[in-house]
């Protein structure tokens, strides 16, 4: 594991990237806080022709939303910048279970993402049922979660429906601290139910086909920044995508000396400032 005082070898291997996929919640900012070094680091990547994507675990937003919070902090996404574990989630549904009819436990903006995709949803965005069976149950970060919601989705697992959840995350940081994401609420589902949920988002393999499927660039030529190591960069590891963690966020020293092999970082920067710094003095 390189660290910024291995300079030479790091910056080596930061400079030879083509594409820089940044994780958002304590990467480049913490709630409504961003990092001005983040800003200046990604806006720096851009202006030396570099590629930037950023993916978030969080679909409890639309990429409509990331636009917007992005733009107002002063990242200036595009709209080929943003990729969400929703994203992934619906893009699987559509493949994979064309037609299938799906119960969500989510928010309304998670909801109308769905729809958006065409997906047969037998509730309304408030998780209010239409009568109909679902064949799927999707779980995923709901700040709207309330006690009916998780009643149905469990219900609707001991009927038999297939359980999928878009991302593991157990925690979501925030500039107060940490509120319980998308994981908790799985981990409630499962004990209630006995049923284990097949998760998307990183570090899961349809996250890292779609990233190449929407950039076009090979996993060797990406670098992936996060601050959790059992999604951000168990994706690198899993999937041959170059993995730094930066520690503005969730994860410890301690963690990582803890690690297995699968979630130990190829690469520890105190935050996204020493990136810069290696790569731009």
């Amino acid at each position: 594991m390189l660290t910024e005082k291995d300079s030479t070898k790091t910056k080596e291997i930061l400079d030879s990237k083509k594409l820089y996929i940044f994780d958002m919640d304590g990467t480049i900012y913490l709630g409504k806080n961003p990092f001005d070094f983040a800003v200046r680091y990604i806006n720096k990547l851009r202006g030396s022709g570099r590629r930037v994507l950023f993916f978030t675990n969080n679909a409890s937003h639309d990429p409509k939303f990331y636009i917007e919070k992005l733009t107002r902090l002063g990242f200036s996404p595009t709209a080929d910048e943003i990729c969400t574990s929703g994203n992934v989630t619906a893009a699987f549904i559509t493949r994979k279970r064309a037609g299938k009819k799906v119960y969500l436990l989510g928010t309304a903006e998670l909801y109308r993402q769905f729809k958006e995709y065409g997906i047969d949803m037998v509730c309304d965005e408030n998780g209010v049922p239409d009568g109909r069976e679902a064949d799927i149950v999707v779980t995923s970060f709901d700040t709207t979660l309330n006690y009916e919601k998780l009643t149905v989705a469990c219900d609707f697992i001991r009927y038999g429906a297939e359980y999928l959840c878009t991302h593991p995350d157990y925690n979501c940081p925030t500039e107060t601290g940490f509120i319980p994401d998308s994981g908790a609420i799985a981990a409630c589902v499962a004990a209630s139910t006995g049923v284990l949920p097949t998760y998307f988002g990183k570090p899961y393999p349809e996250t890292a086909e779609m990233i190449c499927e929407i950039t076009g660039e090979k996993k060797e030529d990406m670098l992936i920044f996060g601050d959790r190591l059992y999604t951000d960069i168990a994706t690198g590891k899993r999937h041959g995508i170059t993995a730094c963690l930066v520690l503005t966020g969730e994860t410890k020293t301690s963690d990582v000396d803890a690690a297995s092999e699968e979630e130990k970082p190829d690469i520890m920067l105190d935050s996204l400032a020493s990136a810069e710094k290696l790569m731009f003095g």
